[in-house]
C-alpha cells in the first residue's frame, strides 16, 4: 500500500465486495483484484482476503437475524466442519508452493456456478427418487470439508459452492440457505486468520481497511437477498461466478 489513496481503493472495494458476497455472490471477485491493485503481491492479496471475510460474519448475522432464526442445531453441527476444514486449507496454503491449484479453481468455480443454476431440477430428481436424505447424510458433509478447506486454501468462489451444495443437499430456501453460507463461511475465515496471524503473515494495513468495508457491505447484503425474487437471485449469483472462473482462467493471479 502506498497511501490514501490505496486506502479509499480497499475500503470501497471491501464494502461492494461485502455487499455482493453476503448477498449470495462471490466477494472474492471484486476484492482480491482490489488488493492486487493496491500492491499486494499475489499469496498475500490472498491471506489478506481470506481474513477480510472474517468481518462478513458478524454483519451477516445481524442482517439474517429472520433467516437464522430456527438454525441453531445445524449451524452447531456444521459450523466445527467449516472451521475445521478452513484451518486444514491455510495450513495447505502455508506448506505447499504458490498457485497449485491454479488450474483447478476455475473449473470448481465454474462447476460450483453451474450446480447454482440447476439447483431447483436436481433437488426435484432427488426427491423423486426419494434420496435427499440420503444426500443430506452423505453429500453435505463431504462436500462442506471439501469446499471448506479450499475455502482455507484460496477461498475464491467458495461460497457460491457451499451455497449450491445447501440449496441442492439441506435448505431450498434460496435466502435460508445464503444465511447459512455466511455463517459457515465466516466460521472457516476466523479459524484461518488465527493461523495467518499465528504464522505472521498478515498484511494488516491492508486488511483493516477492505475488512471495515466489508462489515458495512454485510449488513446490507443479506437484505438484498431476502428482497430479490430467488430466480433472478440465481442467475445474478451464478453470472458473477463464471465471470470469475473466467478471469481466474485467464490469469490465476489476479
Amino acid at each position: 500500500m502506498t497511501g490514501i489513496g490505496d486506502l479509499v481503493l480497499l475500503t470501497a472495494a471491501g464494502t461492494l465486495a461485502g455487499v455482493v458476497g453476503t448477498a449470495g455472490g462471490i466477494t472474492s471477485l471484486i476484492s482480491y483484484p482490489a488488493l492486487l491493485m493496491a500492491g499486494l503481491p499475489a499469496l498475500a492479496a490472498n491471506v489478506a482476503n481470506i481474513i477480510a471475510v472474517v468481518a462478513c460474519w458478524p454483519g451477516a448475522a445481524l442482517a439474517s437475524r429472520p433467516e437464522l432464526a430456527g438454525q441453531r442445531v445445524r449451524l452447531c453441527r456444521w459450523i466445527p466442519v467449516a472451521a475445521l476444514g478452513g484451518a486444514a486449507g491455510s495450513l495447505l496454503l502455508l506448506s505447499t508452493p504458490p498457485g497449485v491449484f491454479a488450474h483447478v479453481v476455475p473449473i470448481l468455480v465454474a462447476a460450483g456456478s453451474l450446480a447454482l443454476l440447476a439447483q431447483p431440477r436436481i433437488a426435484a430428481r432427488l426427491d423423486r427418487r426419494g434420496s435427499l436424505s440420503g444426500a443430506r447424510g452423505m453429500i453435505l458433509p463431504l462436500g462442506l470439508t471439501a469446499m471448506s478447506l479450499y475455502n482455507g486454501y484460496f477461498g475464491a468462489g467458495a461460497g457460491v459452492m457451499i451455497l449450491a451444495l445447501l440449496l441442492i443437499s439441506a435448505e431450498p430456501n434460496l435466502p435460508t440457505a445464503n444465511a447459512l453460507k455466511n455463517m459457515l463461511i465466516g466460521a472457516g475465515a476466523l479459524t484461518s486468520a488465527a493461523i495467518f496471524a499465528t504464522a505472521g503473515t498478515v498484511d494488516w494495513p491492508a486488511v483493516v481497511p477492505i475488512g471495515a468495508g466489508m462489515f458495512v457491505g454485510s449488513v446490507i447484503g443479506p437484505r438484498i437477498t431476502r428482497r430479490l425474487p430467488a430466480g433472478v437471485l440465481r442467475w445474478l449469483v451464478a453470472l458473477i461466478g463464471i465471470v470469475l472462473a473466467v478471469q481466474l482462467w485467464i490469469d490465476p493471479n489476479g
